[in-house]
């Protein structure tokens, strides 16, 4: 047997450990991670044990192992992209043991990821899962390092790009000295489909322990089909906030009916997608849905855009066009910024919807047209009829069934799933296999102020998996670089070879911006006056979006602007 190089310096691995004292959270290169007691992590296992049987703990213990060593894989290849194979491997071992789950000695490693050839083989001393298993059940026939076989497998598996799958061939439990594993390819074990069907999610049964009757079931069996209901129809609208489904429950009352519907809600929340999810849960949905953005069309343009033109309306106009109206006849009309339209075009448009007929620039006789009505606009309509900008009658006549729609940032719930549809939805676009979230991306996403609601995010992803590395998650430099280092404001420390922690400082905030600052004459209340109002601005003067933006408190910003405004 041809002796193997020393493990690698951890170094690396340790850089990657960062425990953030003041919020209380600890990562691994992006991924959220948990300090916990063993013997907790025991009373767990016998619980499972108890409850599932023998088999089915191991079993739901493997593939939590599995899961793990899936997620530490990429890591493997991201940190050590131009170490030789033993070294990129070795991020498994050395993690495992960085993790305090087991110290790993590797007796024998064959890998070639050309060929897909593998065969590897590991002595285990000081399992975790061996110390606790012993203290509950004793000395035991067959091995139980359940978890942390796992954990080899998913590693090795994802790192090599097939199934690869271990087999615990001693272990200390069973009057071993040591433990040791072995692995190989899928198809060079004897049993290799019953590895497999190991992992299998329906491979859970429960089992009474001893002594016991009957348990209730301890594993949910698959749900039966359920007939679709009108909910899967919403198709792209993504949510489980409370505030998200009171707007879609309103949206689901309308649609079997003929109401105008007013969608209202800042910039970006997804109104044209609402609009589309009322006419596909109509009786309409067969026939055409036609979206106008009123304000993309100018002025003079608006009313034959809607309406239509006769031949010889105006010059240029050299053949009879049908308008919005005609063309979704039976369907549904989207106007979009309904604000937007001109004074003449809203006294057309309540005529319409009084008379359901249109009248064509030039023409002499009116048509009749079949369309459900659907607006939308971010602005207070009630404002802008007291301002005079928008017709009352036509604003009582619209406002007959409003439905707000509410912004990303009032309904947190619906960011991480919201985000996951994004980044699949992409994935697919840019023919890029982008596996999911870093767990300090999702907490990045989920502190985000969101002023620019589902169509910022939109745009925030589809970026972050251009910039993603192939096969690597999404982590929070792809999505916000400002946050690369880790969480904005937190003192973070890292672990020493050691095992003490060492206090890492974040480093000073915009020093290039500072000394710039003070290399010329400075007026620090004008600067303060710019930078409130441009946070302002950008947040399209939302208050409590805006003192995010500068880490103040609503009230805080609040007395600052009304200062700046009075002087």
């Amino acid at each position: 047997m041809t002796s193997l190089p020393a493990l690698p310096s951890d170094a690396d691995l340790r850089r990657q450990v960062q425990f953030s004292s003041t919020d209380g959270r600890i990562w691994l290169a992006g991924q959220r991670m948990v300090l916990m007691h063993a013997g907790s992590l025991g009373i767990l296992r016998r619980e499972l044990v108890q409850t599932l049987g023998r088999e089915g703990a191991r079993r739901m213990l493997l593939r939590v192992g599995y899961a793990s060593g899936e997620r530490d894989a990429a890591l493997a290849h991201q940190l050590r992209a131009g170490a030789d194979a033993f070294a990129r491997f070795a991020v498994g071992p050395q993690l495992h043991m960085l993790e305090g789950a087991v110290q790993v000695t590797p007796e024998l490693l064959e890998i070639d990821a050309v060929s897909g050839h593998y065969h590897g083989i590991f002595r285990w001393n000081h399992s975790w899962e061996v110390e606790t298993h012993l203290r509950d059940f004793g000395t035991q026939h067959d091995p139980v390092c359940w978890t942390l076989l796992g954990y080899a497998s998913g590693y090795t598996s994802a790192f090599m790009g097939r199934q690869i799958l271990y087999k615990e061939v001693a272990c200390h439990a069973c009057g071993a000295p040591h433990c040791r594993i072995e692995g190989r390819p899928m198809g060079d074990w004897p049993d290799g489909a019953q590895l497999v069907a190991d992992y299998a999610p329906g491979a859970l049964t429960p089992q009474p322990a001893p002594g016991a009757g009957t348990p209730a079931p301890a594993w949910p069996a698959p749900a039966e089909d359920q007939p679709a209901t009108a909910a899967d129809a919403l198709g792209q609208l993504i949510g489980r906030s409370a505030a998200f489904t009171s707007a879609t429950q309103l949206l689901r009352k309308a649609a079997g009916t003929q109401v105008t519907v007013l969608l209202g809600g800042e910039t970006g929340v997804g109104k044209e997608r609402f609009a589309r999810a009322l006419h596909a849960l109509s009786p309409r949905a067969a026939k055409p849905f036609v979206a106008v953005n009123c304000a993309a069309l100018p002025g003079e343009l608006i009313e034959s855009e809607l309406f239509g033109t006769e031949k010889g309306a105006y010059t240029g106009a050299d053949a009879a066009r049908a308008g919005r109206f005609e063309r979704a006849h039976g369907g549904t009309l989207f106007l979009d910024e309904l604000g937007e339209l001109s004074l003449p075009a809203q006294a057309k448009l309540l005529r319409v919807l009084q008379e359901g007929e249109v009248e064509r620039l030039g023409a002499k006789q009116t048509r009749q047209v079949d369309v459900r009505l659907v607006c939308a606009t971010h602005i207070d309509l009630a404002e802008a009829v007291r301002a005079g900008r928008f017709r009352q009658d036509l604003y009582y006549r619209l406002n007959v069934y409003p439905i707000r729609i509410p912004p990303l940032r009032e309904r947190p719930e619906d960011i991480e799933p919201f985000a996951r549809h994004l980044l699949e939805r992409f994935a697919r676009v840019h023919d890029k296999h982008v596996p999911g979230f870093t767990d300090r991306a999702l907490a990045a996403l989920r502190q985000h102020g969101w002023p620019g609601n589902v169509r910022e995010m939109e745009n925030l992803v589809e970026r972050g998996v251009i910039l993603a590395d192939a096969g690597q998650p999404l982590d929070v430099g792809q999505l916000f670089p400002e946050q690369v280092d880790g969480p904005a404001g937190s003192a973070t420390h890292t672990l020493q070879a050691s095992g003490r922690l060492r206090a890492q400082q974040p480093p000073a905030f915009g020093e290039a911006l500072i000394g710039q600052l003070l290399s010329r004459p400075l007026d620090l209340q004008r600067l303060e006056t710019q930078l409130i109002e441009e946070a302002v601005a950008r947040s399209q003067g939302n208050l409590a979006a805006a003192a995010r933006l500068l880490g103040l408190t609503r009230p805080q910003l609040s007395y600052r602007l009304n200062k700046i405004r009075s002087e």
